[in-house]
């Protein structure tokens, strides 16, 4: 109740609430009395699905951190969890991000994107050399030589686009056609398509850019329909999903969709009439790729952990795909258990790439990140996916039918 309390506070007022720990507001970092800093910006303010999104993302982060102090906080530090409501704004997030460094400097910093968040944030976690994980990759952000003190929780393009091109091959698909949004992700899911997708044996027949801000992307989908493809690949978040499969509809075209994550990360595909598309003739042929951890699984006892803690703070308003901060928590605290601190973020960063921290680490969204010392995104592969059609999501997870 105190987590959810505080949580619409933020929401409404817009500014940072402390959401966990005891810490004191300002000061020095390192000693076992100091909490364990976090900082965690996102768009609570923002309406519809941008805003549910944000506040699972948040959610999950304060689940993280009320598991991990059960089990002793990082390195024996209690972690506290401050979320700064970014309206989901590139340059809020930024002087957001400037404050909170001037009052009180971060130990960790979680985004709860779009991407445009990553890219803003990152050059300034740089110069104050603040340990951080970002749920909405962008180019660079898993390259240690740029970057050596953040890891994408999210997937890399490269993983998303082999687990389309793996299900798409599994179909049967020997052409595709891709549309994707003019976003920095967009252009490096682009990229990523391009390479992957001849590896499976897919030929991209055409591929069209639609600007993010658009009401309507009927041209670019009639250009591709010209092209016959046997399968149409979509890259979308938030209403852009709308509008994309309303386009497809007016051309009265019947052909397999195959979307990247983001379209299962909105709430349009999983929610009935009249907020939303499922059940209706529109989402008849869409297949959606998600981590597994999405998809409703009895057995699967770290999820139904993770699930348990965030439902005890507030009700999950999007799908588990946006919970992705959940596991930075888990993480941190296995490398501060090797290193015997939580002072050093370089040092954290360096376990952060051993295959045994990560194994010790009891994350839940994705079973293993894969980091390396050559790579900080999380490599799961075309195997870390699961297609399924769309269907209701209860308490963050999808259960499909049969």
């Amino acid at each position: 109740m105190r987590g959810r309390v505080l949580m619409a506070v933020a929401a409404a007022l817009g500014v940072a609430m402390v959401l966990a720990g005891c810490g004191k507001a300002s000061g020095g970092s390192g000693g076992k009395d100091e909490p364990y800093r976090v900082l965690v910006t996102g768009g609570v303010s923002s309406a519809g699905v941008l805003g549910a999104n944000a506040k699972t993302s948040i959610n999950a982060a304060q689940a993280g951190a009320d598991v991990v102090n059960r089990m002793g906080g990082v390195a024996g530090r209690k972690v506290e969890v401050t979320v700064v409501d970014d309206g989901g704004d590139a340059t809020t997030a930024v002087t957001k991000l400037r404050e909170a460094i001037a009052k009180q400097k971060p130990d960790l910093f979680l985004n709860s994107g779009p991407s445009q968040i990553t890219a803003a944030t990152l050059p300034i976690l740089k110069q104050n050399k603040i340990l951080s994980f970002n749920i909405s990759p962008v180019e660079g952000s898993s390259e240690p030589s740029k970057y050596p003190l953040n890891f994408d929780l999210g997937t890399s393009s490269t993983d998303i686009a082999s687990g389309i091109a793996s299900f798409a091959k599994d179909q049967g698909y020997h052409t595709v056609g891709v549309v994707r949004s003019s976003t920095s992700y967009g252009k490096e899911f682009d990229n990523a398509v391009k390479t992957v997708f001849p590896e499976y044996g897919l030929s991209i027949v055409d591929d069209e850019q639609y600007d993010s801000a658009a009401l309507d992307m009927t041209p670019q989908l009639e250009t591709i329909q010209s092209h016959h493809p046997d399968a149409l690949v979509i890259d979308a978040y938030g209403p852009a999903v709308g509008y994309l499969l309303k386009g497809v509809d007016k051309l009265g075209w019947n052909v397999p969709i195959i979307s990247d994550d983001a379209v299962s990360a909105t709430g349009l595909v999983s929610t009935p009439e009249p907020a939303g598309l499922l059940g209706t003739p529109l989402v008849r042929n869409l297949h959606l790729e998600m981590q597994a951890s999405a998809v409703y699984d009895a057995g699967d006892s770290r999820v139904k952990q993770l699930v348990e803690a965030m439902t005890a703070i507030a009700p999950i308003p999007s799908t588990l795909i946006n919970a992705q901060n959940y596991d930075a928590l888990p993480l941190i605290a296995a490398a501060a258990k090797k290193v015997g601190s939580a002072d050093d973020a370089g040092a954290l960063a360096k376990a952060l790439e051993d295959p045994a921290v990560q194994k010790d680490a009891a994350t839940a969204i994705w079973t293993a990140h894969n980091y390396t010392a050559e790579s900080h995104a999380s490599n799961v592969g075309a195997a870390g996916f699961r297609f399924i059609k769309p269907s209701a999501v209860k308490d963050g997870q999808f259960h499909p039918e049969g």
